[in-house]
């Protein structure tokens, strides 16, 4: 799974180097960055084909959205935790998913992410490890969105989730899941109106990214400061 990213650089910062998106409804989201260690149910930028021009011209934008995904369709409160995940296997028939990955699909841009490598696979001693890529670039998640309307304040919020995929060579020693990571040249395709771009869906050359051992302050959110990602020996 992916329930934990960081964005190292503040709003400007990160949206100068996805510049082929044009900036609309992120205003609020100014102080909230950098964020290093970030968590599901707070606001991120993201990216979403959207109008960007009268009459009916559609382009990439950048929008706010909250990390979990709460379909339009869902009309009381939610009574669980929205996932911040969806599996790429059979998300094109997922009840809860399907609709919006047919036609409202996403970038989420950031400069990593955390896993959590179960040492005896007990799953009570666990070591935290930052991936990035190699570069030492952003890189946009593939994602999907939704707008549901609070029933309690009438205000509509956009929400999202991770889409997840095998792991390739390099996660599949810590872990059996990995985000989808797109190329730079797929971002086009995936916002597009194409229903089912299914083949995008698949592990990111492992050869491309990094990742190291962290300390396990990393498991609370709380702590959110530039030291959660130096290096640390791994627990043996």
């Amino acid at each position: 799974m992916c329930g934990r990213i960081y964005i190292k650089t503040n709003l400007d910062g990160l949206l100068r180097e996805f510049s082929f998106a044009q900036r609309q409804g992120v205003e609020g989201l100014a102080n909230q960055f950098p964020r290093y260690n970030g968590a599901p149910s707070l606001d991120y930028p993201i990216i979403i084909r959207d109008v960007i021009r009268e009459p009916n011209l559609f382009g990439p934008v950048f929008v706010s959205a909250r990390w979990g995904l709460i379909p339009r369709w869902i009309k009381g409160k939610p009574n669980r935790p929205p996932p911040v995940n969806a599996r790429c296997e059979g998300i094109s028939t997922s009840g809860m998913f399907k609709d919006a990955y047919r036609v409202r699909r996403c970038l989420i841009p950031i400069d990593g992410f955390f896993e959590w490598k179960d040492i005896y696979g007990t799953g009570k001693n666990k070591q935290p490890y930052a991936i990035a890529m190699k570069s030492g670039e952003p890189f946009a998640l593939a994602g999907i969105w939704d707008t549901w309307r609070n029933p309690e304040t009438d205000e509509d919020i956009r929400t999202f989730c991770v889409i997840t995929c095998p792991p390739n060579e390099m996660m599949a020693t810590i872990h059996d899941r990995m985000p989808v990571i797109l190329q730079r040249e797929d971002y086009a395709r995936w916002l597009s109106p194409e229903p089912d771009p299914f083949d995008l869906m698949k592990p990111f050359p492992a050869e491309l990214m990094t990742m190291w051992p962290i300390d396990r302050k990393v498991g609370s959110p709380k702590n959110d400061t530039p030291d959660i990602l130096d290096p640390t020996e791994p627990v043996a």
